[in-house]
């Protein structure tokens, strides 16, 4: 269990934070912030700290057998993948880009460990009842893909973070 939980945050941890790193390198800097050009890139890898620490939260958790609590982090490792290939030279070409980056390393780190109860899209049997959320979310999501190509990926990720969110908020209210 804890050797493929290492083998996640290679995947779903490391390579993300690889990718953040690399745009980070190739982006601009206010005057006032280039001197932190060789080492600003490096906090990305806090991504792959947070990761190891979801996926040990996971391990140790038995709330999370049918949803999640916190952001999934392959589900982190495609919001990054999808976001920064698809829209990484749109980002480079803003004044405030790099602050962006940062501030979503931010969130999505705090996503990962968030006591945040977020729906699985496991299903027990194909019927309507029971998995209407699911269901929802799969069919608003397809306009999302044909729509927005590779980077409608990090929207979808994004509309399931608001989604969950949003269920949670309306059971706190019941």
């Amino acid at each position: 269990k804890e050797l493929d939980s290492l083998a996640d945050d290679v995947t779903f941890g490391v390579a993300p934070a690889t990718i953040i790193f690399a745009q980070l390198s190739v982006m601009e800097y206010p005057a006032v912030m280039e001197c932190l050009r060789p080492i600003l890139p490096f906090f990305a890898y806090v991504v792959a700290a947070f990761s190891a620490l979801r996926l040990a939260k996971f391990n140790l958790d038995e709330r999370q057998s049918m949803g999640f609590i916190g952001l999934p982090t392959p589900a982190n490792a495609l919001f990054w993948g999808a976001f920064l290939v698809g829209g990484g030279s749109w980002i480079e070409s803003q004044p405030w880009g790099f602050a962006l980056v940062l501030a979503m390393v931010c969130l999505s780190c705090w996503l990962l460990v968030a006591e945040i109860p977020m729906f699985a899209l496991k299903f027990k049997h194909w019927g309507w009842r029971g998995n209407e959320v699911r269901y929802i979310f799969l069919f608003s999501c397809l306009p999302l893909l044909l729509l927005c190509g590779i980077t409608g990926l990090s929207l979808v990720i994004a509309w399931y973070v608001a989604l969950s969110v949003f269920l949670n908020c309306r059971r706190c209210k019941a």
